[in-house]
């Protein structure tokens, strides 16, 4: 079992991470999300496409809780992970 607010500060830090809903639809369309996670009160739960081979983890807090988790100062429901860095996340 792998620490998720650990590893998405991890993937924030070392990595190549998009925050925001628009941010994490542009790296989906492009085809460079490895994996998408998304806060318990995002607005819009259907940003991954299904048969989509892009992993969804839904993060159980809310957006504020996400946002703190990767290290950053404002409220965060989506972001995508195009490069996980130093992080084990794409584990999850």
């Amino acid at each position: 079992m792998i620490d998720i607010a650990r590893a998405l500060k991890t993937a924030a830090t070392t990595g190549d991470v998009r925050f925001g809903l628009e941010e994490t639809r542009k790296a989906l369309k492009k085809g460079e999300a490895k994996m998408v996670v998304l806060s318990v009160n995002c607005p819009d739960k259907g940003v991954v496409p299904s048969g989509s081979s892009t992993k969804l983890l839904v993060y159980s807090g809310s957006n504020v809780e996400l946002g703190s988790a990767c290290g950053k100062p404002f409220p965060i429901s989506a972001l995508a992970i195009v490069s996980a860095g130093e992080s084990n996340i794409l584990s999850a």
